[in-house]
């Protein structure tokens, strides 16, 4: 049976991979905070019938060798936290990053990091995300509150009767490898072994980015990038599935020989 076949069929279900992060990433576009995915590629184990540097039967060392591959796997995605589009929305419970950081957020034992900002106050006055998460450290304003006010480096203030008031200082959390984050959806991430421990942090202050009341920060999504993979991996996948109809017509034509 020719190799080919499973090596283009390797090549079919990597493009599929290929398609399919592609497709969530366009449908993403608008999701707010949203950080798309760069899909991994490694080429698999290879069949050695000559190693290069191989000695030949004159005794001379062989410049090249003979390796034929086994087609291709898919390795693993890579989030890629670039910058998104920041829009003014008016509301005074929205945030945007601008830099590096996430927000934290929690529901009861449950920790959780975003850059989604469309923050929201909930029954009880507490800053929460829309699935009703907590800002942590809390944050709860007041019914009567006016004139709330978020500072570049996150100290919170407000006015209660015409008395000045300042709140908790909202925290960022940076971590070494934030690419090493486990999507939880939801525009929400989780900490794992690979992402490393959170670093909490003011904002402004030690690499962490500064927020931006009044915004909200959009997905960094780019159509035509998106466009021309996804054209690309079709392509690739044409390609693939007429390498294999190749190798079955010289299966055919070699079949035909001892008829």
């Amino acid at each position: 049976m020719l190799k080919a076949f499973y090596s283009s069929a390797t090549g079919m279900r990597a493009q599929e991979v290929m398609i399919d992060n592609t497709a969530n990433n366009l449908a993403n576009v608008n999701t707010t905070g949203f950080k798309r995915k760069h899909v991994n590629f490694a080429d698999l184990i290879y069949d050695t019938n000559s190693p290069p540097g191989a000695a030949g039967a004159n005794g001379i060392i062989k410049p090249i060798g003979l390796q034929i591959g086994s087609g291709v796997r898919t390795v693993g995605t890579t989030t890629l936290f670039s910058q998104g589009t920041p829009t003014e929305t008016g509301i005074d419970t929205h945030m945007a990053i601008e830099g590096e950081g996430f927000f934290k957020v929690t529901q009861g034992a449950n920790i959780a990091y975003t850059r989604d900002g469309s923050f929201v106050r909930d029954d009880q006055g507490q800053i929460v995300t829309a699935d009703g998460y907590i800002l942590d450290p809390a944050i709860t304003i007041p019914p009567e509150a006016t004139n709330l006010s978020i500072s570049a480096g996150g100290v919170v203030s407000y006015q209660v009767n015409g008395i000045a008031t300042t709140g908790p200082t909202i925290q960022l959390a940076r971590f070494p490898n934030p690419a090493g984050l486990q999507n939880l959806g939801s525009n929400l991430y989780a900490e794992t072994p690979a992402s490393g421990a959170e670093v909490l942090g003011i904002p402004g202050e030690n690499g962490n980015g500064l927020v931006r009341q009044n915004y909200i920060e959009g997905s960094n999504v780019e159509v035509v990038s998106e466009l021309v993979s996804l054209i690309t991996a079709q392509r690739a996948y044409e390609i693939n599935s007429r390498a294999i109809r190749a190798g079955d017509e010289m299966l055919s034509s070699a079949s035909d020989l001892v008829r």
